[in-house]
């Protein structure tokens, strides 16, 4: 459970050490605003994708599932900014598929941590792997690092591709997926 008081305090020292008033109107309330915005967009911890992946459904098909354009929003660990982008999620069913929404809470519960994008997209496809027992899963996560597009090298636009795959995805398949979600 976060520590919303540390957080404040943290906060108003960093206020403090850019050379800020703390007082000033527009600043005195900032930490308290800091501290809930972080308990939202950080609200994956204590959260587990095995609790929306385990309402499965029976399915005698064994052919491609793909849900794309799944979109998120997540906080890079190196320099706590944000990184957000789309994620696809492929899979094989193995007698039993998942509803729809909850492939988007699996993404979400992972993107609200502090993270790297190629560790969530891992996570992700090790989750949906696992709950799902599939034949073969894949996820592709495109993402663009406002640490790389507002400081740093300043290269605004740029993405970055990862993927993941566990199981068995035959070659065609995969270039069938990446066809279909890397425009």
């Amino acid at each position: 459970m976060m520590d919303k008081n540390k957080i404040e305090k943290a906060v108003k020292m960093l206020i403090e050490a850019i050379g800020e008033d703390i007082n000033r109107e527009g600043l005195k309330e900032t930490p308290e605003r800091v501290a809930r915005a972080y308990e939202e967009i950080l609200s994956g911890y204590g959260q587990n994708a095995d609790v929306p992946l385990s309402k499965t459904f029976d399915s005698p098909s064994g052919e491609l599932v793909l849900e794309k354009d799944i979109t998120f929003s997540s906080t890079c660990e190196h320099h706590l900014m944000p990184f957000f982008g789309k994620i696809a999620i492929a899979y094989i069913p193995n007698g039993k598929v998942v509803g729809l929404s909850k492939l988007a809470r699996t993404v979400e519960i992972y993107a609200k941590r502090l993270q790297l994008q190629e560790r969530m997209t891992d996570q992700i496809c090790e989750a949906v792997y696992r709950n799902l027992n599939a034949k073969g899963v894949m996820v592709v996560c495109e993402g663009e690092h406002t640490c790389m597009t507002s400081r740093g090298i300043k290269k605004a636009g740029t993405k970055v591709m990862t993927y993941s795959i566990r199981g068995d995805i035959p070659n065609d398949l995969k270039n069938t997926v990446l066809a279909l979600v890397v425009k």
